[in-house]
């Protein structure tokens, strides 16, 4: 609606001066077949947005024949400047424009000359004006195009980053799942191993079934604040943060102690000497010790389990290998999954699978 109402008032500014000449000219000079060619000049100009090179043709064309009929001067420059200026704007084809300009220079100024008998300044200046219109839409169109690019820009960017944003919530997610698994398997299956053998223990070594009740304790204890420290990530900004580090290397002997309370004999070897991890390696290296003894657990009915942490100038590798059977076909996917996926977050490798005599699990973190 708004563009329309600038083309119909586009269209009566062109009309008022063309009127103009028509009312001040001698009425000898005035007949109905002038004043039809010069509405023609004007009217057309409604349309120029719908069909630019048409529109501007057709004034063109218009206006040269009330020229050459010898109506009142001057009046095909109005609807030409204005259709020139149109079609360098709005034209989609480059050779539309050219045409225009090249013909408006090649046939108007001279035949101005030939009707009007006009002097060179005259002709220079009636040359002049289409190029200055065309040049005039040729800028409105440039900057049209830029705005249009970079609107375009813009939006891309916008989508980019929306695009990002829900990568990073997608991978946090990820994230804090595999965190959850870790620490929710281990824990359970610490404690239910330990609670299925309590009764047994209780009648037969009540002073050991101390120690298993307490390290059921333990291990609930240490579930839960873990628990919390994982989904402190999904706090309002109003609710305190979860202050508590987040395990290390240094903390696989205490999870080892802990499963030790199952009745499992853990060993951890230590070859090398240690040398500074990043952040995520650190915790990798536990979450994938403490799933491979969760795996031991739940899986393998095994009777030893030996974690090596092989420390190496470039980086960690660690092992976990028990004595069982590993885990049937279907279980323990996500969490031997999970330990690939922690592994290369952090440039590393890792596998996971039976071996001679047991089930091994391997995974290689770099130094940086």
């Amino acid at each position: 609606m708004r563009a329309r109402t600038i083309d119909l008032l586009v269209t009566a500014a062109v009309a008022v001066p063309v009127a103009g000449q028509i009312v001040s000219a001698e009425p000898s000079d005035v007949d109905a077949l002038g004043i039809a060619l010069n509405a023609g000049t004007v009217v057309p100009l409604y349309w120029r947005r719908r069909a630019p090179f048409a529109i501007t043709v057709v004034v063109l064309l218009i206006g040269l024949a009330a020229s050459a009929y010898a109506q009142p001067g001057q009046q095909l420059q109005y609807g030409a400047l204005v259709a020139t200026y149109t079609v360098a704007d709005l034209a989609e084809r480059p050779w539309q424009r050219w045409a225009v300009l090249l013909g408006e220079c090649a046939v108007i100024p001279p035949g101005a000359i030939w009707i009007k008998d006009n002097t060179l300044p005259e002709f220079l200046f009636t040359l002049l004006l289409p190029i200055a219109a065309w040049m005039l839409g040729t800028v409105a169109r440039l900057h049209r195009e830029r705005a249009d690019a970079l609107a375009d820009r813009a939006a891309e960017l916008e989508r980019q980053r929306t695009a990002d944003a829900a990568r990073a919530v997608a991978e946090e997610r990820a994230r804090i799942a595999r965190d959850l698994h870790d620490v929710l398997a281990h824990a359970v299956s610490v404690i239910v191993v330990q609670a299925e053998a309590g009764p047994l223990v209780v009648r037969s070594d009540p002073d050991r079934a101390e120690r298993v009740f307490d390290a059921i304790a333990s291990s609930g204890r240490d579930a839960m604040a873990q628990l919390r420290r994982s989904l402190g990530v999904l706090r309002t900004a109003g609710d305190a943060p979860a202050l508590a580090p987040q395990p290390t290397v240094a903390a696989i002997p205490d999870l080892a102690e802990r499963v030790r309370g199952t009745g499992l004999r853990v060993s951890v070897d230590t070859v090398g000497e240690p040398v500074p991890l990043p952040v995520d390696a650190e915790l990798a290296a536990y979450r994938i010790v403490q799933e491979g003894l969760t795996n031991t657990v739940k899986h393998a009915a095994a009777t030893t389990v030996t974690v090596t942490l092989g420390w190496q100038p470039d980086g960690l590798r660690v092992a976990v290998r028990d004595d069982g059977r590993g885990g049937p076909p279907g279980t323990g996917g996500q969490g031997l999954v999970g330990i690939r996926e922690r592994a290369t977050a952090c440039g590393g490798t890792a596998s996971a699978g039976p071996v001679e005599g047991g089930f091994l699990v391997t995974a290689w973190l770099p130094r940086c």
